[in-house]
């Protein structure tokens, strides 16, 4: 019985380091593609309203051509995607920081894909306000309990170094 056990552990541990490398490689790979969705809008036809791709057709929009239209979603997008990453992937306390721009970028992302919005970064900061607020006051709220729990610690640190001092001393 417990060599099953011992069996079914190393299995479940082969698919668990079978599932992080798979999304280390996934990760890998959107990074690598990052600098092409970048520069994706060279692609594009540099005069024309409409593009059509194996995709679909491609309208400009509020854009003067379909390249500035491309330019301006993939620059937007990138940005999305690799602050997704980082937040995904952070491991620090504060990776809900990296929230604020994330915020910023989706609505810009969403100002280049609504074709009826005329001023596209103008008004984003202060729809995202709403969202960007509570994130801010949650992190100053840790950031204060942090440093309560750092000064309290620090002090029983400085007890325990007087009282091994002590210690030592007194064997001496």
């Amino acid at each position: 019985m417990n060599n099953k056990s011992t069996k079914t552990k190393l299995r479940s541990r082969q698919t668990d380091n079978r599932k992080s490398v798979f999304i280390g490689v996934l990760l890998i790979l959107i990074l690598i593609a990052t600098p092409f969705l970048f520069y994706l809008y060279r692609l594009a036809p540099a005069e024309g309203s409409e593009w059509k791709t194996f995709f679909g057709t491609i309208k400009s929009g509020g854009f003067s051509t379909v390249q500035s239209y491309i330019y301006t979603l993939f620059t937007k997008l990138t940005f999305v995607l690799l602050t997704g990453v980082w937040f995904l992937t952070s491991r620090n306390w504060w990776k809900y920081a990296i929230l604020v721009p994330f915020t910023m970028f989706l609505f810009q992302l969403s100002g280049v894909i609504n074709h009826n919005i005329q001023y596209i970064d103008e008004f984003d900061f202060w729809y995202s306000l709403p969202v960007i607020l509570p994130i801010l006051f949650f992190l100053i709220y840790i950031s204060i309990l942090l440093s309560r729990k750092q000064s309290a610690s620090e002090n029983l640190k400085d007890e325990m170094d007087e009282e091994i001092n002590k210690i030592f001393s007194d064997e001496l």
